[in-house]
């Protein structure tokens, strides 16, 4: 694989530096009208800590989010509400991604099919669109329609790495007529990379997403992987994970070195009605100086995770947000937000939204 010779492509790392996070705020025509108030108040909690670093965009409809979300008093030089419709509130997966192209920022708007048409997806994939028709990016919009992919399947070094499962991108519901080998170089030549990386196994019970990147290894600095750590050999996932670790243990830079392994210990099995739910700590937000990590009450289990994250990021304060609300649909910290790397937002002056951008 060749990058591409007419520009000079990369896909930017989380860690680096931000204009602001996206995040969708629950309503009463969402999943989430059975415990609308738990969600909101994790969604919630997730926007406070964002913002004491960053500026946030929350995005709904008015009508259905605006008496709620005014009642938990944000910062608005730092939290700016759009006025959106949207099926749901998974923004890492809806989200424009956004890629540097000769130096200059550029976001792209792929399809979103709601994983492989699972769910309905046709306001949420319209996002980006509308986003850009209010005048909230200052950089161009790539259109990548004619490609479904979701921000969670996809994860980058920065530089010439990007991580991904096989089960998402070759799901046949998402690109099924596209091979291995087609998908793996458009994914090379869009985001300017000539190391992509597949693994084939870590399926989570629970999982929608067909086995997003996002919920089972995350790349870190110094070419490490942290990733999603066994469990008890009871647990319903130890066999894909003991796969996985193997899997991961084969995986070698674009100099041929191993990665760095970082392991996190695995949730205790949350089980809710009947279904297992996949929770992970490996569904982190990594802003500029800080981690942003879920918690699922198991007291062992988030501190050792956080003890662990640090050692991955020592230049990160981890910060943990009970997410056990968010596992009720399936997801969990990371899969809520999309973070807008530097110079792709209009109206933010000095890390605040300028009063003129505000609604």
């Amino acid at each position: 694989m060749k990058k591409n010779d007419a520009c000079h492509r990369r896909f930017p790392a989380e860690w680096e530096n931000h204009d602001c996070v996206l995040l969708a705020w629950p309503h009463e025509d969402t999943d989430w009208r059975y415990i609308l108030d738990e969600a909101r108040g994790c969604i919630a909690e997730i926007i406070k800590v964002i913002s004491e670093e960053e500026c946030v965009i929350v995005v709904g409809p008015a009508d259905l989010c605006l008496p709620s979300f005014t009642k938990y008093g944000f910062d608005p030089g730092r939290v700016k509400f759009v006025d959106l419709p949207t099926n749901d509130t998974w923004a890492r997966d809806f989200g424009a991604i956004t890629v540097e192209v000769d130096g200059a920022v550029r976001l792209l708007d792929f399809k979103f099919n709601g994983w492989g048409l699972k769910f309905a997806s046709d306001k949420d994939n319209l996002i980006t669109t509308r986003m850009s028709e209010k005048g909230l990016f200052k950089c161009p919009v790539e259109n990548r329609l004619n490609f479904v992919l979701e921000g969670g399947s996809i994860e980058s070094d920065g530089d010439r790495t990007i991580l991904t499962t096989a089960e998402c991108l070759m799901s046949p519901n998402r690109n099924g007529q596209w091979s291995r080998e087609t998908i793996s170089s458009y994914i090379a030549e869009t985001f300017g990379v000539d190391n992509v990386l597949f693994l084939n196994h870590g399926a989570l019970k629970g999982d929608d997403t067909d086995s997003h990147i996002d919920t089972l290894a995350r790349i870190a600095p110094n070419e490490t992987i942290v990733y999603c750590g066994l469990g008890s050999p009871e647990n319903p996932n130890y066999d894909e994970l003991v796969r996985m670790k193997d899997e991961l243990s084969s995986l070698r830079t674009p100099d041929g070195k191993p990665y760095n392994l970082v392991e996190l210990p695995l949730p205790d099995t949350i089980e809710i009605d009947g279904e297992i739910l996949p929770a992970t700590y490996a569904n982190f937000l990594i802003t500029p100086s800080r981690i942003l990590m879920p918690t699922y009450r198991q007291p062992a289990n988030d501190i050792l995770a956080s003890k662990i994250l640090n050692i991955a990021y020592p230049d990160h304060r981890i910060v943990t947000i009970d997410c056990v609300p968010l596992t009720r649909q399936h997801g969990s910290l990371h899969c809520v937000t999309m973070q807008f790397p530097s110079g792709t937002i209009a109206g933010i002056e000095d890390g605040v939204w300028a009063k003129r951008s505000l609604e």
